[in-house]
C-alpha cells in the first residue's frame, strides 16, 4: 500500500489530521503549479489553497483507484482558470517576474530552470504547453499527464512529441541565426579583413 493510499484510507475513516498529512504531502507538488498558471506568487497560492478545499469538500465524489495526484492536478487546473478570468490580470514578462537576490538560495537554480521552461514554452499552443509543464515541469509520467488533461495516453504522446519538435526547430533557428554571423567573423579573421 502506498502513501498516498494510506492516506486516502485515513480520510475515508474520517481519522482526525488526516486531511493535514493529505495537505503536507502534496501541497509543493500543487504549488509549484500553480505558479506555472497564475499571474504572481500570492495569487497561486490563494489557488493551491483553494485547491484542497475543493478537494477535501468534494472528496466524497472521488473514487479512489491510486490517481488522486491527477484529481488534484485537475482541480488545481479548472481553479487557476477560474481565478486567472476572475482577475484578468495580464501575463507579466519574464524580464518583469525575475527577482535579483542579493544571495544565492539552494532551490535558486530551479526557479531559474522554471522561469526558462516557461519562456521556452510560450510559443507553443495551449494544450501543447499544458502537457511540456505538466511532463517536464511537474515531472509527471504520460500516463498522468493523460489523466490530468484527460486525453488518451497516445494523443498525449503525439501532442508532447510535436511540441518537442516545435522547440527543437525553434531552438534551430535561434541557433541558425547566429552561425552565419559567427562565420562572417571568422572569415574576416581568416583573411584579415
Amino acid at each position: 500500500m502506498t502513501r498516498e493510499d494510506k492516506l486516502i484510507q485515513k480520510l475515508e475513516q474520517g481519522e482526525p489530521g488526516a486531511a493535514d498529512e493529505l495537505i503536507a504531502a502534496f501541497y509543493p507538488e500543487v504549488l509549484r503549479y500553480c505558479l506555472w498558471h497564475a499571474p504572481d506568487r500570492s495569487l497561486a497560492e490563494d489557488a493551491a489553497q483553494e485547491t484542497f478545499l475543493k478537494a477535501i469538500r468534494y472528496f466524497d465524489r472521488y473514487t479512489h483507484q491510486g490517481k488522486f495526484k491527477s484529481f488534484l492536478y485537475r482541480i488545481a487546473a479548472n481553479t487557476c482558470t477560474d481565478m486567472r478570468r476572475k482577475y484578468c490580470r495580464p501575463d507579466i514578462s519574464l524580464e518583469e517576474s525575475a527577482i535579483e537576490p542579493g544571495y544565492e538560495e539552494p532551490a535558486f537554480d530551479a526557479i531559474r530552470s522554471d522561469m526558462a521552461l516557461r519562456q521556452l514554452v510560450s510559443g507553443l499552443p495551449p494544450d501543447q504547453r499544458e502537457i511540456v509543464l505538466l511532463r517536464f515541469g511537474q515531472d509527471l509520467t504520460l500516463r498522468e499527464t493523460a489523466e490530468v488533461v484527460k486525453l488518451p495516453l497516445r494523443t498525449v504522446q503525439s501532442k508532447l512529441r510535436s511540441a518537442l519538435k516545435k522547440l527543437k526547430k525553434e531552438s534551430e533557428k535561434t541557433a541558425g541565426k547566429d552561425v552565419p554571423h559567427e562565420n562572417k567573423i571568422t572569415r574576416k579573421r581568416n583573411t584579415g579583413t
